[in-house]
């Protein structure tokens, strides 16, 4: 993406996460903040320090390589400031109430005046229409209304909602999606793209087998804990020191199972010989299994089973899992400076794939709040002088 310019209006995380992504693939991306608070997040996190500075880690989590202008669009000369921006830029990001940019003087109608080729993209709870679309949303409130707690935890303990605010970083990946398929219209047609991305509709949408065993089977949703409702053995089960997932999803993979754990009754048991009597008989089948899985370590298992086609790995923590060999050689995790100067180097995720065998990594820092306001008006044309006045006027 280099070479496309995104003004990113965003705050929190829906909207941060997806310019985040534009981002690590290369394009130059302008996050629009007000003056003296800027994005919520920047005081948000779990270090109380780095918040009052300014620098909370939900932050620094998905702002690296962004550059920062402070921009009031509440005053006449902030939003002349930004009509220079939009008429320069290929993308508009922005995930405010839907309506909040018409009444700053910016509709599409506008937005397209001023740039045909934009590509604009809201991202909103409900979405632009509908009779919630004006209604306040947090990922807490689409994860409960999306129906994903009532599929989370067990029968017992649902509704829960997930460890991670999951309807919020599926809506941003639907906005990075999105504008990247808009791109490549535009490309083709030089016409530009309203975009109207609802968290709401892509947390659904990322149900599919939940919601299609509805829709399709008449069969009605539930919790099952770390159950998979498809096949059994297909979940997290007990060893002598800790958790272990096991998927045995296919016949052949439940046979290699049970003949590794030398329990081959298990396979001609009646209760056991098929997918759908594995299912009914789902705890029977759990407590055969962890009678001889309980013998040994979840470490054990995972190395007897895992060159053998099972699909196995045991349950980790957080700090585990940024440990694994695996994410290491991939290069997941990418190191940059500090934002404030601290003697300390900053730990980000990049992205989640590779391009061209390349692991790939956020170009710079998060910024400052206002960082690059100077550099970026200098670039739209306004003198020192201007913009001097720009900042005695409170625009900037």
């Amino acid at each position: 993406m280099a070479g496309v310019r995104v003004l990113d209006l965003t705050n929190v995380l829906a909207g941060p996460f997806a310019g985040y992504q534009l981002a690590l693939m290369g394009a130059e991306v302008i996050k629009v903040e007000v003056p003296g608070s800027g994005d919520l997040a920047r005081n948000l996190g779990g270090d109380p320090d780095l918040s009052k500075d300014g620098l909370g880690v939900s932050f620094l989590a998905q702002n690296s390589g962004k550059r920062s202008l402070t921009l009031n669009l509440k005053s006449a000369a902030g939003r002349e400031v930004f009509e220079r921006l939009v008429r320069e830029a290929d993308v508009l990001l922005e995930n405010f109430r839907p309506g909040v940019l018409e009444r700053l003087g910016f509709p599409v109608d506008v937005l397209r005046s001023l740039n045909p080729g934009l590509v604009y993209c809201a991202v909103s709870g409900f979405g632009q229409t509908g009779p919630m679309r004006g209604r306040p949303a947090y990922d807490q409130i689409i994860q409960g209304l999306s129906g994903i707690m009532s599929v989370t935890g067990t029968a017992e303990t649902a509704p829960i909602r997930t460890g991670f605010p999951i309807a919020d970083t599926l809506g941003g990946y639907a906005a990075a999606f999105a504008i990247s398929a808009a791109l490549v219209k535009r490309a083709r047609t030089g016409a530009g793209s309203f975009l109207d991305v609802s968290m709401l509709e892509t947390a659904v949408a990322a149900m599919g087998w939940v919601v299609s065993d509805y829709l399709v089977a008449g069969r009605q949703p539930g919790a099952m804990g770390n159950e998979n409702a498809t096949s059994a053995p297909s979940g997290t089960f007990r060893t002598a020191d800790g958790a272990l997932n096991i998927a045995a999803n296919k016949q052949e993979q439940y046979v290699e199972l049970c003949t590794l754990l030398n329990r081959p009754e298990l396979v001609t048991d009646t209760r056991f010989t098929t997918r759908e009597s594995r299912k009914a008989h789902r705890i029977a089948l759990t407590e055969e299994l962890e009678k001889t899985l309980t013998q040994k370590s979840a470490a054990h298992w995972d190395e007897l089973l895992a060159s053998s086609g099972v699909p196995v790995a045991p349950v980790l923590t957080v700090e585990q899992t940024l440990s694994l060999p695996q994410l290491a050689d991939r290069q997941l995790l990418h190191a940059v400076e500090m934002p404030d100067g601290r003697d300390r180097e900053l730990r980000v995720l990049g992205s989640s794939v590779h391009v061209d065998s390349a692991s790939v990594g956020p170009s710079a820092r998060p910024p400052r709040l206002g960082e690059h306001t100077d550099d970026i008006l200098t670039e739209l044309g306004y003198t020192p002088d201007e913009i001097g006045t720009l900042r005695a006027e409170g625009a900037v």
